[in-house]
């Protein structure tokens, strides 16, 4: 299996930087005071990004687990819900309009083989 390589610390740091900057400016908009100690943080992640600092080095991994978590954990929900809520009702509509697509009904001829008609080949003029 390919090992899964986590992302720059520069990038790490810079992804933080403005996500911290939009934590502090957001009470601007509905008329509060800047957060201050959101803006300190930001500016330390973009400084210890820029300069590629092994200092977010333990930050950077522990973010990337945490992500791969919520990969294991968010997936099968997805799944599961897009499964329930189109698969499902689509096999009960073909149940309920008794429509075979899959030709699964049972038949009491001696084969299920299909007979083709027609030609062999529809690959005459490919390019």
């Amino acid at each position: 299996m390919d090992e899964i390589k986590i992302g720059s610390n520069r990038s790490f740091g810079l992804v933080f930087f403005v996500v911290f900057l939009l934590i502090s400016l957001y009470p601007l908009l509905k008329g509060s005071d800047l957060r201050i100690w959101s803006l300190l943080v930001s500016f330390i992640f973009l400084a210890l990004g820029l300069i590629n600092s092994n200092l977010i080095t333990p930050l950077n991994k522990l973010w990337f687990k945490f992500g791969l978590l919520i990969g294991k954990v968010i997936s099968p929900l997805i799944m599961g819900f897009i499964f329930f809520v189109v698969v499902t009702p689509i096999g009960i509509i073909m149940r309920l309009i008794r429509k075979d697509l899959l030709n699964l009904k049972y038949n009491k001829k001696k084969s299920y083989w299909i007979e083709k008609n027609g030609p062999k080949s529809k690959m005459k003029n490919l390019f």
